[in-house]
């Protein structure tokens, strides 16, 4: 059997394209790589929020698997809309890394008050804001190597990036600080990929189901959930993390001002991940106050 994987360009999209490529080939699958330049690619610079926000990453990709130019879409989990389009299933979930966000520059303890850190997540700046205040939290985008050559540079005392990317690119800075959690929320899907199929291709389907993780599957349904039920125009920042253990899946999220001022956290756990991550956020919009949050301008 042979599939065609069809990803971003980008060097840690490439590498994941090719990490799944090694899972499928040590099941004797031949395995070739679709490049997809993305919206989110071709512009590096403005807010995604102002280009489309989170699918600006996945829509060409999926649409590679729609015309028939890719058997197999290979996405970051957190850049997937929580809805797959009419006529792709999201087939499996392969083992996830490390969900966690990293502070490269410095330790949170290290800055100094007033110091700059750069991200361009609002979920990452309100947290950073919500712990420190003093922190003057600047915009940034642009691919890991970017990224991180900022910080130390141009003012920027430290960045935030996703020990996921750094795990995978094989990049341990030398400074740096894993951010529990706890208490710094991951973005949905953080740390996990998402490879999707066409809905009637059940050969592939199936052979993907073999390099699929049941845990990290479930988890993944309980986050996407979540997001699902805030809806896209949710324009707070927000973060989910769950983990299964056996049927039990145990959910907790974020919401919070966009200055972080204010949040609301909770979690739910139960076997049903779909119905624990929908009722986390309506219980974080609708009884602790977060839909009444001040939104990202």
């Amino acid at each position: 059997m042979s599939l065609r994987l069809a990803t971003r360009r980008s060097p840690l999209a490439l590498a994941q394209a090719d990490a799944v490529a090694r899972r499928l080939g040590a099941l004797g699958v031949t395995c070739s790589i679709v490049e997809v330049v993305t919206s989110g690619d071709r512009d590096a610079t403005s807010a995604l929020a102002a280009i489309g926000g989170q699918g600006v990453f996945a829509l060409e990709v999926q649409r590679a698997l729609l015309e028939g130019r890719a058997d197999v879409a290979v996405h970051s989990a957190k850049d997937l809309p929580s809805a797959s389009p009419d006529g792709l299933v999201l087939a499996s979930v392969p083992e996830r890394r490390d969900p966690a966000d990293v502070l490269v520059g410095r330790t949170l303890a290290g800055l100094g008050p007033g110091a700059t850190v750069a991200t361009g997540s609002p979920r990452r700046r309100a947290l950073l804001l919500e712990r420190r205040p003093d922190l003057r939290v600047v915009g940034l985008r642009g691919n890991m190597a970017t990224r991180l050559a900022a910080a130390g540079r141009d003012g920027v005392d430290a960045v935030v990036a996703a020990a996921a990317a750094l795990e995978r690119l094989g990049v341990s800075p030398a400074s740096s600080e894993r951010l529990d959690p706890g208490w710094f929320v991951p973005q949905v899907g953080q740390g996990a990929l998402a490879l999707e199929a066409r809905d009637e291709d059940h050969a592939t389907r199936e052979t993907l189901a073999r390099i699929d993780d049941g845990a990290a599957h479930r988890a993944l349904l309980a986050e996407r959930s979540f997001l699902a039920e805030l809806g896209a125009g949710c324009a707070v920042p927000v973060g989910a993390y769950a983990t299964s253990d056996g049927d039990v899946v145990e959910v907790a999220g974020v919401m919070l001002e966009a200055d972080g001022a204010r949040s609301a956290r909770a979690s739910r756990r139960g076997s049903d991940p779909v119905a624990l991550g929908r009722d986390l956020a309506r219980h974080l919009r609708d009884d602790l106050g977060g839909g009444a949050f001040t939104a990202v301008r």
